[in-house]
């Protein structure tokens, strides 16, 4: 049974509330019954639940309501769901991070949580052979049942997901834009491929969000935060897809670079080797380190569920 009206109303206002964290908003749901209790606090009310001052940041709780209901309306139209951290939908591997998003606005679907997903990130201006190598690793992994996450930039993420989609298999995007309006718009068409083969695009963000440069390293923790294991196939030093490996790093997640050689564009993916990070030649490799929670048919290579818990 999922929350009340009232409950997905004070949700919605909660994300659309200015100076929050997704923690703040966490503990507000658990203590308010629904939005008529946030519309009655005072910001000192808010600011003594919450146990921190935050002045000037907190926006006005009428415009935040306002803000929710006209959501609420515009993703029952889409298709849109609004799941909640409290949700029993909500993904459990992102749950246990350090700073798992208070909502998840997702188009399609999500990941099976009985699955370990594979993250595939690099760089948005790859070689050649970075490409074929993001492709080939995509379209293995998928073709194997591994969920394929990525962020559908151009580049290394729009390459490992034509690979999954194609494979055929299942790929996930996440955004750094509302879910509604997928970034960049020449990836738009992936996107709903992506949706057609029975993926989806998640984001934190709400409806009509724009993409800005720093909810795409945000973003990150969350295809990271989502996959047991974060491959990256061509990066150059500062590439964002650092920082992806970085926060798999910090939650204890698997991180390998694909034998991709090749000058500056690679230089990122040589010293995450030169840190210990292995170098990954195929999705079977993992599959068959896996085997503590999957075992592979050997009539047909592919993840097949043994009886254990995620």
């Amino acid at each position: 049974m999922g929350p009340t009206e009232d409950r997905r109303l004070l949700r919605l206002a909660l994300e659309r509330l200015p100076g929050l964290r997704a923690a703040d908003r966490t503990l507000l749901d658990a203590v308010l019954d629904g939005p008529r209790a946030l519309s009655v606090l005072s910001r000192n009310s808010i600011e003594e639940i919450l146990g921190r001052r935050l002045g000037e940041r907190l926006g006005p709780v009428g415009a935040a309501l306002s803000a929710a209901e006209r959501d609420r309306a515009f993703i029952d139209s889409r298709g849109i769901r609004a799941i909640a951290l409290a949700d029993g939908e909500y993904p459990p591997i992102l749950r246990e991070t350090a700073r798992p998003p208070s909502m998840l606005y997702v188009r399609g679907s999500l990941p099976d949580p009985w699955l370990p997903a594979l993250a595939i990130v690099g760089t948005r201006y790859p070689c050649g052979a970075g490409l074929e190598a993001a492709y080939a690793l995509g379209a293995e992994a998928a073709a194997l049942g591994m969920p394929v996450v990525s962020g559908l930039a151009r580049g290394i993420d729009a390459a490992a997901h034509r690979g999954a989609a194609e494979a055929p298999g299942r790929t996930w995007a996440v955004l750094g834009s509302g879910a509604d309006s997928p970034y960049p718009p020449r990836n738009r068409a992936l996107a709903a491929r992506i949706l057609e083969r029975g993926g989806g695009l998640v984001s934190e963000y709400p409806p009509g969000t724009e993409p800005r440069p720093f909810r795409f390293p945000e973003r990150n923790r969350i295809i990271a935060g989502l996959c047991r294991a974060v491959v990256v196939v061509e990066a150059p030093r500062g590439s964002g897809a650092l920082i992806t490996a970085q926060f798999a790093l910090d939650e204890g997640r698997d991180v390998a670079v694909a034998r991709v050689r090749g000058g500056p564009l690679g230089a990122g993916c040589q010293a995450l080797a030169a840190d210990g990070a292995r170098e990954l030649g195929s999705a079977l490799e993992l599959a068959l380190e896996w085997n503590d929670t999957y075992t592979i048919e050997a009539t047909e290579p592919r993840l097949a569920y043994a009886g254990k818990e995620p």
